[in-house]
Parts: structure tokens; C-alpha cells; sequence
């Protein structure tokens, strides 16, 4: 599964790729605004991003038909939280 994460802390950027892969997924990570590709999953972490990057990147997603999770939190254990259920969920269907 590939996923794009949307905001976080750029110093935290190899821990959010390091879990990714802990969970199956190719991860990509964006602090910045940037094209995002067509990923299975989108996670935005609301809390560190403008509301401009966040309407841009929901746009993008409804458009490609992507999934997106929200969190506000851009901590590590919010990260394995949303993976738990949107990954979990994946395999499932």
C-alpha cells in the first residue's frame, strides 16, 4: 500500500517513513506543499499544516478517488493509529 502523509514535523520525517514501512506501506512525506501523486491512502496531520495545503490536498484526493485520514496530532502513535485502521481495513476487504 502506498501512502502520502500530508504535514508532521520535518525533523520527524524518517520516523514516519520507518513506521510506514513497519506496516507494509510505502510512505512519501510532505512538510510542504507539493503534488502528491495518486496514493492508496492520504493521511493529513491537520495540527501542521495550513488550511490552504489541507483544501489542496482533499481536493486532489476526491478528485483521484483517494482515501483520506485526518489527525490533528502529527505524533508518532497518531501515525499508528490511523495505519492500524486504514491498513488493517485494506487487507480486510
Amino acid at each position: 500500500m502506498s501512502v502520502v502523509i500530508v504535514g508532521g514535523n520535518e525533523r520527524m520525517v524518517c520516523q514516519y517513513m520507518d513506521i510506514c514501512k513497519n506496516h507494509g506501506c510505502k510512505a512519501k512525506v510532505y512538510v510542504k506543499e507539493r503534488k502528491m501523486g495518486v496514493p492508496d491512502l492520504l493521511i493529513l496531520f491537520t495540527n501542521t499544516v495550513s488550511h490552504k495545503m489541507v483544501i489542496s490536498a482533499v481536493g486532489e484526493a476526491k478528485k483521484n478517488r483517494i482515501p483520506v485520514a485526518r489527525t490533528h496530532s502529527a505524533s508518532s502513535a497518531a501515525l499508528h493509529r490511523l495505519l492500524q485502521d486504514h491498513v488493517g481495513q485494506a487487507r480486510h476487504a
